[in-house]
């Protein structure tokens, strides 16, 4: 089967940041599915992984990276029971394992959903990552109770992205809060509103911008950029008792003890650490990405892609990770094989 990975870390303006190469298809077993790749979507952390995973090194075998991915179940192991084949599925894989940038991927059954019916393939490849992401950290991790907090307020720190554009959306129509998003461009302000974000803020004078906007404090802060950048506007924000959560990568140490007057509470999401540690709730990513294409099927939640370049090649994984690295992207970049 074809594949597209790498050797080595390089600037993806070198000629060999991704290289094609034939592979042996692999053999699905235990609870593994054999999926046939349709499209896949990039996200940071692909060329993060890229970028850092094999610097001043050579590897042996090209490292295959990618993990949001839709495609057709070709074959299950023995232990699977989830799904048939000839199912189309979606998921956002497995950081400890080969990714979606081949023809053919092995996929543990548990963190996969069936994908959604009533939306294109490219569409729905935009989703399993951040869609997972946003869930997690809005349902499992600050812990929305949709009735019970129903009104209640929450700081979206870089609402036009990938994972922002999702967790605006379920926060509102999910969620039931009143949802302020981070934006600085007339563009991803736009994008904001039409996903559904009450208010739109400039986070270069972040405190000053949310009680212009009437909100003294918030009772959820979610941080999709980085942390310490913004550590002293959410200290001053954040409501005594409230809840902060982060997916970011901060270089320095984040100064918790400073929560500590309001008790507020500090949340660290990895959408990964379910598959990574095989947590005796990691089907729950399977019941999860369901419950997202049921959504996307009725209408309630919107595809974030906003790119689709056609054709599994050398030439479109580094367009996609060029997109990527500017940092200027609105909502998904897809590869459509």
């Amino acid at each position: 089967m074809k594949a597209i990975g790498f050797k080595t870390s390089l600037p993806i303006s070198e000629a060999k940041s991704f290289i094609e190469f034939e592979t042996e298809t692999p053999v699905p077993k235990g609870k593994e599915l054999l999926v046939k790749i349709e499209a896949v979507s990039v996200n940071p952390v692909d060329f993060k992984v890229r970028q850092g995973s094999a610097k001043n090194t050579v590897l042996e075998t090209p490292k295959v990276i990618g993990w949001d991915a839709v495609g057709t179940v070709e074959a299950a192991g023995d232990d699977a029971s989830l799904f048939q084949k000839g199912d189309k599925v979606f998921y956002a894989g497995d950081l400890s394992k080969p990714g979606s940038n081949q023809e053919f991927q092995l996929i543990d059954e548990r963190i996969v959903g069936h994908a959604p019916k009533n939306i294109s393939t490219e569409e729905a490849s935009a989703m399993p990552l951040t869609s997972l992401t946003a869930w997690e950290i809005l349902f499992d991790r600050i812990r929305i109770q949709p009735e019970k907090d129903k009104g209640k307020s929450i700081l979206i720190i870089g609402g036009a992205g990938g994972v922002g554009s999702v967790a605006i959306q379920l926060a509102k129509k999910v969620g039931n809060l009143k949802v302020i998003a981070t934006a600085s461009r007339p563009e991803t302000e736009k994008w904001c509103k039409e996903l559904g974000a009450d208010v739109v803020v400039n986070h270069k004078d972040l405190v000053n911008e949310v009680r212009n906007a009437g909100f003294e404090t918030v009772d959820y802060i979610l941080d999709f950029v980085d942390v310490n950048q913004y550590w002293s506007a959410f200290i001053e924000l954040i409501k005594p008792q409230g809840h902060i959560g982060s997916i970011s990568d901060p270089a320095d140490p984040v100064q918790l003890r400073d929560l500590k007057r309001k008790s507020a509470s500090f949340h660290w999401e990895l959408m990964f650490t379910r598959a990574l540690y095989e947590t005796e709730d990691m089907d729950n990513q399977h019941l999860i990405l369901n419950n997202i294409a049921s959504l996307l099927d009725t209408g309630i939640l919107k595809s974030t892609l906003n790119k689709t370049l056609l054709g599994f090649n050398v030439e479109n994984m580094k367009e996609a990770h060029r997109l990527l690295e500017t940092n200027k992207t609105i909502g998904k970049v897809v590869v459509k094989f």
